[in-house]
């Protein structure tokens, strides 16, 4: 049997999802070179987690975001590079069926990161629509640790109910989940007001990680009714939330006013608070600097509780991941 070190994780990670994705995000290759900025800041100040998926990347840059981190890892020459953790969400596409079927994923991963993949993670259940395709993927993510070719197995948008069942499944072969991430900001506390996920991670030892920290953008406090939305489907989205979230804003506002900190930065400190990791996303410089000011202080709990207020007077919430279970 192998003899796995357990993950040591950083208070905060950075997201790689708009790192080759052009519909949403607006991804062009000439953006690389900002983005390898990002990742040595990151790194150089002990944001060493990094969250990518199989799936990122859109059309012909499909595995995108994983070549530029295999990449920048491997040019990366400094302080916190044995701390470098490369996590990637496998998705569970319909074809991928059997458990060699994820190994074989997860050794493509591979194959671009140019070094074997530090977290596993299922990108989402199939469990409301194919729930026989699961376990069998699942068993394939198993076999990858038992292998030693990954460091760690995590889950991606799970609810409480199936992952007490993935718990059990892979506990009983000696296995255990370190992570779980879902959709979690003062935009989105479903997963934990009521879903109560929080509760059941602590108790099975598993990490919390909070994707989409900032809402899309939504919590930076760059955009509002009167400013210019982003193009596409985010601004869409955007013009139908911003009206109903004003007492967020208008909280978050009077914190970072007093704190001088900005926005950005007591949205993700209210995550690392909850007792969650935060991957925000980062284009360049400007964002990752703005992110780490999220590090080195905490917000007291009457500040936690005035957002946590604020987020009940709000008529608005984030829409939900279609692949959340319960």
């Amino acid at each position: 049997m192998n003899n796995h070190q357990p993950l040591s994780l950083p208070k905060m990670g950075c997201g790689t999802w708009a790192w080759g994705n052009r519909l949403l995000w607006g991804y062009d290759p000439s953006m690389d070179a900002q983005l390898q900025q990002v990742f040595n800041r990151c790194v150089s100040q002990g944001v060493t987690l990094f969250d990518t998926g199989d799936s990122y990347g859109t059309g012909k840059l499909n595995g995108r975001s994983e070549s530029l981190l295999g990449q920048f890892s491997q040019q990366y020459q400094g302080i916190n590079q044995d701390q470098i953790c490369i996590a990637t969400k496998l998705a569970p596409y319909p074809w991928r069926l059997t458990r060699k079927s994820m190994i074989n994923a997860c050794e493509n991963s591979a194959k671009r990161l140019g070094k074997n993949v530090d977290l596993v993670q299922m990108h989402w259940s199939t469990a409301n629509y194919a729930p026989w395709q699961e376990w069998n993927l699942l068993e394939g993510l198993g076999d990858l640790y038992e292998q030693g070719l990954v460091k760690g197995v995590g889950l991606s948008n799970y609810g409480p109910k199936r992952l007490k069942k993935v718990y059990q499944k892979l506990a009983d072969r000696g296995i255990p989940i370190s992570t779980l991430q879902v959709q979690y900001s003062l935009l989105s506390t479903y997963p934990v007001t009521e879903l109560g996920l929080k509760q059941v991670c602590d108790e099975l030892g598993i990490q919390l990680i909070a994707y989409s920290p900032l809402g899309l953008g939504l919590l930076t406090g760059k955009f509002s009714e009167n400013t210019p939305l982003p193009k596409g489907i985010r601004g869409g989205l955007f013009k139908k939330l911003l009206p109903g979230i004003q007492p967020i804003l208008g909280c978050l506002k009077e914190i970072a006013e007093f704190r001088s900190k900005t926005l950005t930065q007591v949205a993700l400190n209210w995550c690392i608070c909850k007792g969650t990791i935060p991957i925000p996303g980062a284009k360049n410089l400007e964002q990752a600097q703005d992110n780490l000011g999220a590090l080195g202080w905490y917000l007291d709990s009457g500040e936690v509780a005035g957002l946590d207020n604020a987020v009940m007077r709000s008529n608005q919430q984030m829409v939900q991941n279609i692949f959340q279970t319960s």
